[in-house]
């Protein structure tokens, strides 16, 4: 069957949608096209089955990209109190949890839900369950689905990007991106827990679980959050913030004991020997971490009863703050948050979304190469960037 729309979209994320309604809104008929079976499949699952929605603190340095500058028009024509309006609006309640990150009180489906609405009072139609087979451009742009093919003058691509392919995630934007000659920023998982290397495996995987309050920093880049120790590797906050920048082979440090003077600490509580120092360690870090951290770093050569000199302990103090870690790899496109890299940004208007190559090819969402921090800014970057475009085709 031949359909005949004035947009066709690619995609029933958060982008996709929020691009639909907008262009709804200005009359344009819109036909969204979603290879899974509901809309909003990464929308459902994120924080925790809550979504963050969005951080109320969303500035353009939260975000990653070859261009740092791209995305400051779109974030400032669509602002989180916008989508927070929104959501005020469809009578949903949130709440703040931390570092201005926005959550449902109830479920993430409340979100995908006021998208729906939104989408029916716009007119748009949102087509399930399509298997798109190519897109091509002649005097319009022609999406082939199995049995359908879809008309239209624009064509905005939302497919997202590599993360969690368990959601049905693959290469389709960047593929499509590709056939029409656009470069692509090269791909990386971001927002993912690390693994470590043999011999730090061997020293701590069987520590999964203990958590701790960290600073984590590589570069210029700084992150103060939590810190999860895993089976495999760290993760938590911190360690997912600082992911986004690493890349294979960089060593990370850690500061274990953030604004703690760990050598007055252990001194104060008596601790000049092994002995004296696991108790009052132990008040530092987390009772199994601060056992084992002892065990491999007190100084060599001593025994349980020895006295330990100043140099010995700042030597300790020193360590605690600048813990080195050179992660083995990343846990992969499978337990990342979200996709760094994707289309180039100088392909495309920051004030429309539109490629300069191609008149009515938009791109949006986590397929162009904008990548936001954790805490509710990928989703920003979402609605904004496909407010930009909706608002536009």
């Amino acid at each position: 069957m031949i359909h005949k729309f004035d947009v066709v979209v690619l995609g029933a994320g958060a982008a996709g949608l929020m691009c639909a309604i907008e262009a709804g809104k200005r009359g344009r008929r819109v036909a969204v096209l979603e290879r899974a079976e509901r809309p909003g499949k990464k929308i459902l699952i994120s924080g925790g089955g809550r979504c963050n929605f969005t951080n109320i603190y969303c500035e353009p340095e939260h975000f990653l990209s070859a261009n740092p500058h791209f995305a400051k028009s779109a974030l400032a024509r669509y602002t989180p109190a916008d989508f927070i309006a929104l959501v005020e609006e469809h009578r949903i309640p949130y709440h703040e949890k931390t570092l201005g990150q926005l959550f449902c009180d109830r479920s993430a489906n409340e979100i995908t839900q006021m998208l729906e609405e939104e989408c029916r009072a716009a007119g748009v139609k949102i087509y399930l369950n399509v298997n798109i087979r190519d897109a091509q451009r002649t005097e319009e742009f022609l999406v082939r689905a199995d049995s359908d093919q879809f008309h239209a003058p624009a064509l905005v691509v939302a497919t997202g990007g590599l993360s969690i392919p368990k959601l049905g995630a693959t290469s389709f934007g960047y593929d499509l991106a590709r056939q029409f000659g656009m470069k692509i920023q090269k791909t990386r998982p971001a927002l993912v827990p690390l693994l470590f290397g043999a011999a730090d495996r061997e020293h701590y995987a069987d520590l999964a679980g203990v958590a701790a309050e960290v600073v984590a920093t590589l570069g210029e880049q700084r992150f103060s959050e939590s810190m999860l120790i895993t089976h495999r590797g760290l993760s938590g906050p911190a360690i997912l913030q600082i992911s986004s920048y690493w890349n294979k082979g960089k060593p990370l440090h850690i500061d274990l004991a953030p604004r703690r003077d760990v050598a007055s600490a252990l001194r104060d509580g008596g601790a000049r020997n092994i002995a004296a120092a696991r108790a009052a360690f132990q008040g530092v870090l987390p009772k199994r971490f601060a056992t084992r951290w002892l065990d491999l770093h007190a100084p060599a050569g001593k025994g349980a009863k020895d006295t330990w000199s100043k140099q010995e302990l700042d030597e300790l103090e020193r360590q605690v703050h600048e813990w080195m870690v050179v992660p083995e790899d990343t846990e992969g496109y499978g337990k990342a948050e979200v996709t760094a890299g994707g289309v180039d940004t100088d392909e495309l208007s920051s004030k429309t979304m539109e490629t300069s190559k191609i008149r009515g090819l938009f791109f949006i969402g986590e397929v162009v190469d904008v990548t936001g921090h954790l805490g509710g800014f990928n989703f920003q970057w979402a609605w904004a960037s496909g407010a930009a475009a909706g608002r536009s085709v």
